[in-house]
């Protein structure tokens, strides 16, 4: 089931709500907790019945590790195992296939498939051995230990289980165990109404808009087409528009739900397009992502305490495995690779000369995130240099008849033609139409707050020019095209 669904929107969701208040008030909270752990089981089993058994056997394992943690004098060692068991779960679904494939090419693959959000559910009980591991307070206490309903409520929350935000135990955990969880509240259901249904638009209006101008292009360099130069860009500069809207608006959906139920989430995006630097992308773009591997990767490796020579290593390896969680795939691990030497460069020059001036700095770090873009949605080499051949303009640059008609100085720089094969649907007026589409998604990206920092009226004005157009998308869309980070 997911989020932009009638099936979730007109069913499970007021059910869920409806049925948790009522046996906040009428029962008691811990009746409410089992209403929403059934609630959140419910709603993962609909994707994948079978794999229902793995999350619940890994909440319940991991509740009971973590609380041998609290009273054993062998921390590291039941640490370690922990870890090490909980990385092996993920490891054998995500990465077998992958692994094998390095170690012997030629071997049948094994087709073994991917759980639905195991690499979330996963780090989320990482994060909470580690930190009960450190003796956390609000944590370890033995008068405060969770017990196994509310970890349980935390763990298979499900506005964050199937694609985060990849959220603190220390953080949520205590506003689960709240008295007051349970009873309605409503400024938090209106709030997280108003925040849900604009998410709803950024996915339904426009990432699922633009991730058709960037499959008709990419798909056509994957099966060896040759790209013209606005071909190449319009696609590569729409997949740059979709994964940004795609998992913004899940997570404004995730934060949208969880308030709704009295929960807080941290914020996930902070208009990342605007960065001025590639660091500032980092601390922008997918942040809780991000904090889990500075504060449980990256700082126990040394972080920047160490020489240049072992950050930067420390730097590299944090960058690719974030690629590799990203998928068990080369491109991954390229795309992991390629911000990893990003922001080691950065920090080079920051050492060496004094910063960028603010536009400039957003000017490039705009450029080679979108460049960095190809190879994460290329998925082969050659769909890669397909897609930088054609925006390198080594495939010629064309534009349909009657827009150089139009425009006549335009048979200066491109070639007339017919139409552009790989443009849209592949119309005369695919190029005005996807040209005025993204120009209005990088004008709002590059120069609008995003949903958190708007102000009330801003939000209810976004919603009132959007609403029409996401019912419409909801009610009659052809098909339920599935969030970009429900595949990692």
């Amino acid at each position: 089931m997911m989020f932009h669904t009638i099936a979730f929107i007109m069913g499970f969701l007021p059910i869920c709500v409806t049925g948790f208040f009522a046996l906040g008030r009428f029962c008691s909270a811990r009746w409410a907790l089992r209403w929403l752990v059934a609630c959140s089981l419910f709603f993962y089993a609909w994707w994948h019945p079978a794999h229902l058994p793995l999350l619940v056997a890994s909440v319940v394992l991991n509740h009971t590790i973590a609380r041998k943690l609290v009273h054993t004098n062998r921390r590291r060692a039941w640490l370690t195992v922990s870890i090490g068991l909980n990385l092996a779960i993920l490891g054998w679904f995500k990465y077998a296939d992958f692994l094998l494939h390095i170690v012997s090419p030629n071997a049948p693959a094994l087709h073994v498939v991917l759980p639905l959000a195991i690499s979330f559910f996963t780090f989320q009980q990482i994060m909470f051995l580690v930190d009960t591991s450190r003796s956390q307070p609000a944590l370890t206490a033995s008068q405060k230990f969770p017990s196994l309903l509310t970890y349980a409520s935390f763990v298979t929350f499900f506005p964050h289980l199937i694609a985060g935000p990849i959220v603190r135990p220390s953080e949520i955990i205590p506003q689960i165990a709240a008295p007051r969880l349970a009873l309605p509240n409503i400024e938090n259901l209106t709030d997280g109404l108003l925040i849900f249904l604009l998410g709803l638009g950024k996915k339904l209006v426009l990432a699922d808009m633009f991730g058709g101008f960037a499959d008709t292009g990419f798909d056509a360099a994957a099966h060896g087409a040759a790209l013209t130069y606005f071909e190449a860009w319009y696609a590569t500069l729409s997949y740059a528009l979709q994964i940004y809207f795609d998992f913004s608006g899940y997570s404004d959906m995730a934060i949208g739900l969880a308030r709704m139920f009295n929960v807080r989430f941290p914020l996930n995006f902070d208009s990342p397009y605007q960065a001025t630097d590639i660091a500032d992308f980092w601390r922008r773009w997918h942040i809780t992502l991000g904090g889990f591997f500075r504060d449980y990767f990256y700082i126990p490796l040394g972080g920047s305490r160490a020489g240049p020579v072992r950050q930067t290593g420390n730097i590299m390896a944090t960058m690719l495995l974030c690629g590799l969680w990203h998928g068990a795939a080369w491109n991954f691990v390229i795309w992991g690779g390629l911000h990893g030497l990003l922001i080691v460069i950065h920090k080079l020059y920051r050492r060496l000369f004094p910063a960028l001036p603010a536009m400039l700095g957003h000017a490039l770090t705009l450029l080679v995130v979108i460049l960095a873009w190809v190879p994460f949605r290329a998925g082969s080499l050659a769909g890669v240099l397909g897609m930088f051949r054609g925006m390198a303009g080594l495939n010629g640059i064309a534009l349909p008849r009657m827009i150089v008609a139009a425009f006549p100085p335009l048979a200066a720089i491109a070639d007339p033609v017919t139409v552009l094969p790989f443009l849209g649907d592949a119309r005369t007026l695919s190029f005005p139409e996807i040209s005025a589409c993204l120009l209005l998604g990088w004008l709002i990206v590059l120069t609008l707050p995003n949903v958190h920092r708007m102000t009330d009226r801003a939000r209810h004005w976004t919603l009132t020019s959007s609403f029409a157009l996401s019912m419409q998308a909801l009610f009659f869309a052809p098909h339920v095209a599935p969030f970009l980070y429900f595949q990692f």
